[in-house]
């Protein structure tokens, strides 16, 4: 788990809506029990509402933002995956400063726009996240181009309809607690994000290996797990994105595919997120395997979120 600043939020009271769906074979009888404080479920192909816990709730969602980075860069206007982006020195004293997640990214290489997405999306990397910001932002100081990029994340949800979604946060880091969505919008977000086939792959997967050059021109070899212990666990589970923070509490976005039927869920502030997601995928697929779950277990040392 990463250490988070603390930032309040401001907070508006929504309507309960605990959905209550007809019942159909797809589904089990009775809507799941969950520990989060807020939740949503949704079929992917359709955008139908599974089910939900105070759906339009707004609450800081730590680094689940970065399903959003991921999205603004994958939809940047001819994007070259292969880029080079070479890692500034303050990715890194961000991070240590923060006491943030980090895919541990050293001064002077050049890796790919490619790489960084996985460096984001599977250790959840801060550095990787500034990285990308300062990147896919405009301006002619590092400051200008991270405030550019938060405003490009701002016009996406916008664009996506997530009227009760707000980033003053390239990673889920806010200082003025001006960082928040709520379970439905989150949903929404990740269904856009999921049309695209490398964020896809890049979720689903739980360890790369990747090799970037050095400033003297040597080669750094990278390994990075995916802190989503869904996958793995649940069977048909491809994705998505875990996150932690003080106020936001634990939080995971998911997604499963059985069949020919993808659902995708969200929960927020979470006392048993994995546990959560499991009763809500077997409730949205009808089937009944969430106490029989055993989780995968993380390598000692890699990032947790």
């Amino acid at each position: 788990m990463t250490l988070r600043k603390a930032a309040a939020i401001a907070v508006t009271a929504g309507t309960v809506l605990l959905a209550t769906p007809l019942a159909s074979p797809a589904q089990a009888a009775n809507a799941p029990t969950v520990s989060a404080k807020g939740a949503y479920l949704l079929d992917n192909a359709t955008g139908t509402k599974l089910f939900s816990k105070y759906a339009d709730y707004k609450r800081p969602m730590a680094s689940t933002t970065k399903i959003m980075t991921a999205r603004v860069v994958l939809g940047q206007t001819g994007l070259d995956l292969d880029r080079k982006v070479t890692i500034r020195q303050a990715y890194r004293d961000y991070v240590t400063a923060e006491g943030a997640s980090t895919a541990d990214l050293r001064t002077g290489d050049r890796v790919t726009v490619r790489q960084l997405l996985y460096a984001l999306m599977l250790p959840s990397g801060c550095d990787a996240a500034y990285a990308l910001a300062d990147t896919f932002g405009t301006g002619d100081t590092r400051s200008a181009r991270v405030k550019s990029f938060i405003g490009k994340m701002n016009k996406k949800a916008a664009d996506l309809g997530l009227t009760n979604t707000h980033f003053d946060s390239f990673d889920g880091i806010s200082a003025a607690g001006a960082n928040y969505t709520t379970p439905r919008d989150l949903a929404k977000l990740a269904r856009s994000a999921m049309k695209y086939s490398t964020f896809r792959t890049v979720v689903k997967t739980t360890k790369t290996v990747r090799y970037a050059t050095t400033s003297t021109g040597g080669t750094r070899t990278y390994t990075w797990y995916n802190t989503n212990q869904l996958l793995g666990s649940y069977s048909g589970a491809n994705g998505i994105k875990t996150g932690t923070g003080t106020s936001a509490g634990p939080c995971l976005v998911f997604s499963a595919t059985r069949g020919d039927k993808t659902v995708i869920g969200v929960v927020l502030n979470a006392t048993s997120r994995y546990g959560d997601a499991a009763k809500m995928l077997d409730y949205g697929f009808g089937t009944s395997t969430a106490s029989s779950m055993q989780l995968r277990p993380l390598p000692t040392g890699a990032q947790r979120d």
